[in-house]
């Protein structure tokens, strides 16, 4: 399936986080195998170290930006406002991060994740997705989890 163009969509209407915690500013595409956000470091972000996110924040945006893949699935396709439903996901294990860079406050990232498996139980997702990070189209985090998504 052609991925749809949402760059207009407000992520924050489809996580669980808020500011201070949110880690994608925007999504640029998503289609049910694969998504693509950008988040723009900003001097006042909880994961900065020296000027620079953290291995942690660079973990976390990967972690919100994958979740993006099966949760939209839990939506209605023209609930563009993220009304209709609201979700808990969790990082359930991190099989691999391998972190290259730290980027810089001023500097958008782009993570793009795929989803490698997931398994619907009726309640709850559980999901395996792969996540790079570029800065100006570097590769600088390489990344696979697992994810428990489900409806409160």
């Amino acid at each position: 399936m052609k991925a749809m163009d949402v760059s207009s969509l407000d992520i924050s209407n489809f996580l669980p986080h808020r500011d201070p915690m949110l880690m994608v500013t925007s999504v640029m595409e998503i289609d049910e195998n694969s998504v693509s956000t950008q988040f723009y470091i900003s001097e006042d972000c909880v994961f900065l170290k020296e000027g620079k996110l953290s291995e942690t924040g660079l973990i976390e945006n990967a972690a919100q930006a994958a979740s993006g893949i099966v949760g939209q699935t839990f939506f209605e396709k023209d609930d563009l406002e993220g009304t209709g439903n609201k979700l808990v996901g969790y990082i359930s294990a991190i099989k691999k991060v391998e972190i290259f860079q730290l980027p810089k406050v001023g500097e958008t990232i782009v993570t793009k994740a795929k989803l490698l498996s997931r398994f619907d139980t009726g309640e709850m997702t559980m999901c395996s997705l792969e996540a790079h990070t570029f800065l100006a189209e570097k590769l600088i985090v390489s990344s696979t989890m697992n994810f428990l998504i489900h409806e409160v």
